[in-house]
């Protein structure tokens, strides 16, 4: 049975809903990220599953036990979660060893000290446990909110853009960091976030939020190379559209010459449909039957993506290893390597 249920659920704020009519589950030890622009409606989302907002209509359930209903919400502090937020909410007066240990005041001393020692070296903050928050690094401080999150042994941890105010070398370090830590505790987790970087990297499923509704539920591979619809297609990495006409389910005639992918599309032949083209999808090749001018770059370390203009003028994008060094203006050779082929209505 599911952790966590969220069954067609209502919420929001003065009269208006942000959410609505949302369905999604977690399992026991699964980590899932809800992925979506600002507004969307994942945050207002997480706070209801938290307690801190109520609900419209639909269930919450935590353990199969009713914690929401239209009516009925249950406190936060009886629903066996944590929650980490994105201005870490440490108590500045307190070391560090007191804020992971703020929650366990009902715990014998002994275990109290024990589930402390566990957290500082599990966290990587053993040795600071007497340290002040203003004397730890941005970095740290998230640690530290994590380890105190931890701490009553939730069942569940909720985590709302918990990574957003720190670098993004530190991001992505943190954010593997925190997958490999609630997986060795057995704990399951929510991560709001709008990056999806993040979410890939945390993530055993993904829900793509846009007004307040899930567009696609899936796994990250699955919404890179198989997005259901146009908007999880344009928000999920970086691809360009091509213009394109159905010849059978599985091939397009489009100006890249006919293009064969391994998914059927849905729409009927002789239509006019438009092609996602990923970086990856355009492979560079010396003898390769594409021709096309450089016309932006950007560095990536062992990768970089080149802007490409085809003879057309239509333009897309493609991943080189970073020994191919090509300057604006420069004439390169590709070709397409289009496995998962996705097209929509034109």
């Amino acid at each position: 049975m599911p952790l966590l249920k969220v069954e067609n659920i209502s919420a929001g704020y003065n009269g208006k809903n942000v959410v609505e009519d949302l369905s999604f589950h977690v399992n026991r030890g699964e980590i899932v990220s809800l992925l979506g622009p600002s507004g969307c409606g994942k945050t207002t989302a997480l706070r209801a599953i938290a307690g801190f907002e109520p609900i419209g209509a639909g269930d919450i359930l935590i353990s199969q036990r009713p914690v929401s209903t239209p009516g009925m919400t249950m406190p936060p502090e009886k629903r066996s979660i944590g929650m980490v937020f994105q201005d870490y909410a440490l108590f500045p007066h307190l070391t560090i060893k007191e804020n992971i240990a703020f929650g366990l005041k009902k715990m014998p001393a002994v275990d109290r000290s024990v589930q402390v020692r566990h957290l500082l070296e599990a966290t990587g903050l053993d040795g600071m446990e007497d340290r002040y928050p203003h004397e730890l690094s941005g970095g740290q401080q998230q640690r530290v909110a994590l380890a105190r999150a931890l701490a009553p042994r939730p069942t569940l941890l909720l985590m709302d853009e918990p990574f957003s105010n720190l670098d993004i070398e530190l991001r992505e370090r943190l954010s593997v960091e925190v997958r490999d830590l609630l997986k060795s505790e057995g704990i399951s987790g929510i991560l709001v976030t709008h990056d999806q970087h993040e979410a890939f990297a945390v993530s055993d499923k993904v829900g793509v939020m846009f007004q307040g509704h899930i567009r696609q539920w899936d796994t990250p591979y699955n919404l890179y190379h198989e997005p259901t619809d146009r908007f999880v297609a344009d928000f999920i990495g970086q691809g360009r559209f091509i213009a394109g006409v159905v010849l059978t389910p599985e091939t397009f005639e489009t100006e890249l010459g006919v293009l064969r992918g391994n998914r059927s599309c849905t729409e009927s032949l002789g239509s006019r449909v438009e092609v996602l083209i990923r970086p990856d999808d355009l492979v560079p090749d010396e003898q390769g039957d594409i021709e096309a001018v450089v016309k932006d770059k950007a560095f990536k370390g062992a990768e970089i993506l080149y802007t490409l203009e085809l003879p057309t003028g239509t333009r897309l994008l493609s991943l080189f290893p970073s020994h191919y060094d090509h300057h604006l203006g420069d004439t390169v050779r590709v070709r397409l390597d289009t496995e998962h082929l996705i097209c929509f209505p034109g």
